[in-house]
């Protein structure tokens, strides 16, 4: 989870405002309204680590996104909440100053977690580490989102697109092992990047449990 945030955070330096207007990888948001998206999810972990829950879990960092598919409902109307969240602000660099606040500070709490602790968010219980296994992968493949084929940009952590492959993996229910990049899995299986016949060919019947999630 700090690797991915402390990525995110080092490619936002290198962005200026005008840039921060761009299109990002998910339809119809700027990378300010992406960046405004993943703000909301280090204000949730900061309030989830303060959460404990009794126990026992009842769902892991790969179940966890089980309903997270393409056209869920709820998409539509978080995008336009997004949006007009995103608006609200200054200045798209306000957003930036915000985020650069809030992200280490849920890193800082989320250091603090004991290995054994179990919170509560979304409706769910989950253990720490894989709560924080389910930001680091939010992190990730929305940093892919933030970067979308700007070669300026260094996109995100090693660790962040690890623990998205173990994720994806278990999505699955078995490693895609068709020769991909962690980055190329990670945009091959949210639908960020189009199956090439080959590798339809190379997963078989896998093929049409693409896209993992959304």
């Amino acid at each position: 989870m700090a690797a991915a945030y402390q990525a995110v955070t080092a490619d936002l330096d290198r962005l200026t405002e005008p840039e921060l207007a761009r299109p990002s990888g998910c339809l119809g948001w700027t990378r300010a309204d992406l960046l405004f998206h993943l703000l909301l999810d280090a204000q949730r972990a900061l309030v989830t680590v303060a959460t404990p829950a009794a126990g026992p879990a009842d769902t892991d960092f790969v179940s966890y996104w089980t309903p997270f598919r393409p056209g869920a409902e709820g998409y539509d109307e978080h995008a336009r909440f997004v949006r007009r969240g995103a608006a609200a602000y200054r200045s798209d660099l306000s957003i930036v100053a915000r985020w650069t606040e809030t992200a280490p500070a849920a890193v800082r709490a989320a250091a603090a977690l004991a290995p054994t602790a179990v919170v509560a968010t979304q409706g769910h219980v989950l253990a720490a580490g894989d709560f924080l296994a389910t930001l680091a992968v939010e992190a990730t493949v929305h940093h892919l989102d933030l970067v979308a084929g700007d070669q300026a940009l260094a996109g995100p952590s090693g660790p962040g697109l690890a623990v998205t492959r173990e994720t994806l993996d278990g999505l699955l229910g078995t490693p895609a092992a068709v020769g991909w990049s962690d980055r190329e899995y990670a945009l091959k299986a949210t639908g960020r990047a189009p199956l090439t016949e080959p590798d339809r060919a190379r997963l078989g019947v896998r093929a049409d449990r693409f896209p993992l999630l959304g």
